[in-house]
Parts: structure tokens; sequence; C-alpha cells
């Protein structure tokens, strides 16, 4: 048994695409299943202070994505596909709730893998009827992004001065692509929680927050060089609910304007908040994951 200072919780490992998985449960175990999938550098206590709002009515599920936390580690570049990320999805939900469907919430990277298994949901015989609701935080779907950068880039002066902003946001991705500096820059600026507190601007970092960046840096250099497989669709008809933090220092507003023409059953929820909307304004996220698990049961 974990104790954590909001509520009680237990810890599990369980066995994901090829690396052992640190998965908390926490809540009430008959509520509605609500699958949390942190993001970069984040381990799952970044979903903390939003579980112990949920944990009187749901059953809350959060674990420590691959590299990150107390979960394994890959042993290539390679084993930070989407892909291998999707599977460590299933992996959880077939573990922790074989009967019963799940809510999902995403936020940075956990929304980007998250989006994929919804974007798969309809097809994948893994999939098929397990994912009810999806909220996305601060983490488009790659291909979602991609075809608003294509369609802004040929598309009137507002639009492409739209993309040129979000460009200028996301500096970072090509920054990464850079042997070693990257590791030697997040290891000194990360050096301990507070360290990464100041330089990130968010109220959260784990103790092992430098190793877990140098580790994460695997997600861009694996699924930004023009990896993975090339999706068809992009259409879902999962009922998907956007919350876009207006502060976010990484991802601005219109990334997500086109999003409707792929996702019926959308609902968006513009903050006033940064990239860290969980941890900033936890009693706000748990009360529209609350409301749009009610409302789509």
């Amino acid at each position: 048994m974990v104790f954590d200072r909001h509520f009680a919780g237990t810890r599990r490992f369980i066995d994901g695409d090829g690396v052992s998985l640190n998965v908390l449960e926490a809540g009430t175990p008959d509520g509605p299943v609500v699958v949390l999938v942190h993001g970069f550098p984040d381990t799952h206590a970044v979903w903390l202070a939003t579980i112990a709002r949920l944990a009187d009515d749901f059953r809350c599920l959060a674990y420590d994505v691959r590299g990150a936390g107390k979960s394994g580690v890959p042993t290539s570049q390679e084993g930070y596909r989407l892909s291998h990320l999707v599977n460590d999805l299933v992996a959880v939900v077939d573990a922790m709730s074989p009967n019963r469907p799940v809510h999902l919430v995403g936020h940075d990277w956990g929304s980007i893998q998250a989006w994929e298994a919804v974007l798969m949901a309809g097809s994948d015989p893994r999939l098929l009827g397990r994912i009810s609701t999806y909220t996305s935080i601060s983490g488009p779907s790659r291909g979602h992004f991609a075809a608003w950068a294509r369609r802004s880039s040929r598309a009137d002066w507002a639009r492409r001065r739209d993309l040129a902003r979000q460009l200028g946001h996301s500096w970072y991705l090509l920054a990464f692509q850079v042997p070693a500096l990257p590791e030697l820059a997040l290891r000194r600026l990360l050096r301990d929680p507070q360290s990464a507190r100041r330089f990130l601007g968010s109220g959260h970092a784990a103790p092992s927050v430098a190793r877990d960046a140098v580790n994460g840096l695997g997600l861009y250099r694996a699924n930004l060089r023009g990896g993975g497989p090339h999706r068809r669709s992009l259409r879902t008809d999962v009922p998907v609910q956007l919350i876009v933090p207006l502060r976010d220092p990484f991802l601005t507003p219109a990334v997500y304007d086109d999003l409707p023409r792929y996702v019926p059953q959308l609902t968006r929820h513009d903050i006033d908040a940064g990239h860290w909307v969980q941890h900033s304004h936890p009693d706000e996220i748990a009360q529209l994951v609350s409301d749009f698990v009610r409302a789509k049961r």
C-alpha cells in the first residue's frame, strides 16, 4: 500500500511491450475507470492532485510510461516509437480493466500516444469498444498536427501567421535532435526537482526528473524523424474532450482549429493556464473530466 498525502492507493508492476510498467491504482473500485497518461518529463505523480479529486467517484489508474519513474527503460531508441507506447497502454488496460471500457486522459506526450490509440479504436481488435471517452490536454495527434501544418501553409495570411508562430514555439523539437548536447543541458538544468520546477515553470517535478528527461529524448528522436507508419484515417468516433491551456509555451491554441474536421463528437474548453494545467488547476481539470465522463456514459 502506497500512501500519498491526499489519498491511499496501491501500486503494482505489469508487463508492457518488453518493459515493466509501474501502475498506481486509487479511488472507488466500482467507479468508472479513468486512465491518466503523463508526458515529458513527468511521471504518474503529475496526476496525483487530479486523482485525489476524482478518487471518491472513479477508479483511477496512472502509470509511469516507459523510460520514466519506476517503469522500465527501452534498450534502444526504437523502443520509444508510438507503436510501443500504444502497446503499453493496451497492456495496462488489459491487466487493470479487462472487462470494462476506460476513459482516457492524456497530457503532453501522454496525450500524443493516447491519440494514437483513439485513432485505432475503430479498427484495432485490441481496442474495439475499450475506450469510452478521451480527454486530451496539450498534446495533438501527430497526424492532426501534420495535417494542420500542411493546410495552414497553403491557406491565407492569418493561417500562415499561426503556423509561423507555432513553429517558433516548437524550436526545441529540432534542438532535441542534436546528439549529446541536449543530454548535457537537461542533466544540468534539471539536476534536482527545485531546479527543474524553476526551469520548466511547473509546480511539479519528480526526483527522477533529470534521468526521465534524458530517457524521454527518445520520444522526440524516434517519432519526429519521419518514423512510424502513416495513418490513413485521422477520424475517430470516440467522444473527445479537448482542454487547451491558453498560456502553453509549447503549443498555440490554433493547432487545434481543424480538429472538428476529424472528431464529430468534440468538446473544447480553453483555460487561462500554462502547460502543466493538471497541477496548477487540479479542481478545474478534475471537474471537466468528471462532467465529461458522466455526460458520455
